[in-house]
C-alpha cells in the first residue's frame, strides 16, 4: 500500500516556509476579521500594522535568507543619500536552493501586495480613509520587500550565471585537454 504523500517532503525548510506563510496570512485575516466584527479603527490599525511589520522582519531577515538565499537592507551614507545594499549566497549555494522553496517565497510576496492592494480599493469604494490608512501601510511594507528582493534577485543571477560559466569553461577546458592528450598520445 502506497504511503500518502507529505506536503512537507518537497520543501527544504518546511518550518521557515510555514512561518513565512503564516505571519502574511496573519495580518491579512486579522485585517479582514476584524474590520467586518469589531469597529474600534484603533486596535485594528495597530494589531494589523504589528503584524505586518513582523512579516516584513520575517522576510526580509529569515525567510528570505533560508528560502531563497538572499538578504537586503537600505543605508543612508555620509551625504544623506539611500544606499541599497544587496547579499546573496555564491553562484554554486543559489544553484543548490530548493525550487519549491524559492516558487513558495516569490508567490506569496506578490499574492500578499495583491491582496493588501485589492483591500485598499474595496476601502477607497467604501470611502473608509481611516482603513485605506492601514492598507497603505501594510501595502508599502509588501512593496519594500518586493523592490528589494526583487533588485537582490538581479545580483544573485548574476552569480549564478557566473558560477556556471565557469563550470561550463572548465568542463569545456578539460575535455579539450583530454581529446588532445588522447589524439598524440600524451600520459
Amino acid at each position: 500500500m502506497d504511503r500518502p504523500q507529505v506536503v512537507t517532503e518537497n520543501y527544504a525548510n518546511p518550518v521557515t516556509c510555514l512561518f513565512h506563510v503564516l505571519f502574511k496570512a496573519g495580518a491579512l485575516a486579522f485585517y479582514i476579521l476584524f474590520s467586518l466584527f469589531v469597529k474600534s479603527f484603533v486596535i485594528i490599525f495597530v494589531i494589523t500594522v504589528f503584524l505586518a511589520a513582523l512579516d516584513f522582519w520575517v522576510v526580509k531577515n529569515v525567510s528570505g535568507r533560508i528560502l531563497v538565499g538572499m538578504r537586503w537592507w537600505n543605508e543612508i551614507d555620509d551625504d544623506g543619500n539611500s544606499v541599497w545594499k544587496f547579499e546573496c549566497l555564491d553562484g554554486e549555494a543559489l544553484a543548490r536552493m530548493n525550487k519549491k522553496d524559492s516558487w513558495l517565497f516569490w508567490w506569496t510576496l506578490y499574492l500578499t501586495a495583491a491582496a493588501w492592494l485589492i483591500l485598499g480599493i474595496f476601502s477607497l469604494i467604501r470611502l473608509e480613509a481611516d482603513y485605506l490608512l492601514v492598507v497603505g501601510v501594510c501595502l508599502t511594507l509588501s512593496i519594500a520587500n518586493i523592490v528589494g528582493f526583487t533588485r537582490c534577485n538581479k545580483d544573485a543571477k548574476k552569480n549564478i550565471r557566473g558560477y556556471f560559466e565557469g563550470h561550463a569553461q572548465n568542463a569545456i577546458t578539460s575535455r579539450i585537454t583530454s581529446t588532445l592528450q588522447s589524439a598524440f598520445g600524451v600520459i
